[in-house]
């Protein structure tokens, strides 16, 4: 059964840091491609960032970029998402998607683009 699983998420002061992990189970991880959402309440969700298969491709949305870093580990089968400097507008439920994605440098950029999804973790930006 195809799965992931974020985990990472907590309380950070503002200017701190968090690191997501993606931990994924039940496919062949390499020729998937991973993005990361967030969904502040009351708000739609929001794309952050992506990678592809290969990773070779990364993408950032404006707000996170220079400030998020996107990264994966094939051989254990886990994505990361390392943000630094947030800020309270970073403040969310971030999911991990992922979809199978055969050509390497494909980098989906929209949620319907993605066939499967973890369950969230928050984020919560606060001094």
């Amino acid at each position: 059964q195809l799965q992931v699983v974020e985990s990472g998420g907590g309380l950070v002061q503002p200017g701190g840091s968090l690191r997501l992990s993606c931990a994924a189970s039940g496919f062949a991880f390499d020729y998937y491609s991973i993005g990361w959402f967030r969904q502040a309440r009351g708000k739609e969700r929001e794309g952050v960032s992506c990678i592809s298969s290969s990773g070779s491709t990364t993408i950032y949305a404006d707000s996170v970029k220079s400030r998020f870093t996107i990264s994966r580990d094939n051989a254990n089968e886990t994505a990361y998402l390392q943000m630094n400097s947030l800020k309270p507008e970073d403040t969310a439920v971030y999911y991990c998607a992922t979809v199978l994605s055969l050509e390497g440098s494909s980098c989906p950029r929209l949620a319907a683009e993605y066939d499967y999804w973890g369950q969230g973790t928050q984020v919560t930006v606060s001094s």
